[in-house]
């Protein structure tokens, strides 16, 4: 039986969490710095992602950065990120384990809705080799 909260992704009994984990998140400024230092990016229209490797038994861990440059106003920014989570919290168990992702949005995506910012950073990752091979890339719609 689903819970009546996150009916598409949490069963009852379970701890119906909205938020992405915290074993999931990039926390402070020097785990992103690294991530900018040692890593390699990938971009398209809309977003740039910065990965990592780490050990492959380490879960995937994420963090989002946007400028002032994309939104002025902090509501579009939160928004923006809220987005961003989410569509990589519902597609967490396709990318492979043991990066240390940082999604930078464009200005550009400022204007997208939900699916198409999934389609985009979908393509994203998949650009960057960080979907698992058993995944299907399909956005719902």
């Amino acid at each position: 039986m689903l819970c009546g909260l996150f009916s598409s992704t949490c069963f009852k009994g379970d701890r119906c969490d909205p938020a992405m984990q915290r074993q999931h998140r990039l926390k402070n400024r020097r785990e992103f710095r690294s991530v900018f230092k040692y890593g390699k990016s990938t971009a398209n229209r809309y977003f740039v992602v910065y990965t990592n490797r780490k050990k492959a038994d380490e879960p995937v861990r994420i963090g989002v950065s946007i400028s002032k440059k994309v939104a002025k106003n902090a509501v579009a920014r939160n928004r923006l990120k809220r987005l961003i989570k989410e569509i990589v919290r519902h597609r967490i168990a396709q990318i492979s384990p043991g990066q240390d992702l940082v999604i930078i949005a464009r200005k550009d995506a400022v204007k997208l809705d939900y699916h198409q910012a999934e389609q985009s950073l979908l393509h994203l990752l998949k650009k960057a080799r960080l979907l698992t091979r058993n995944s299907r890339f399909h956005v719902r719609g």
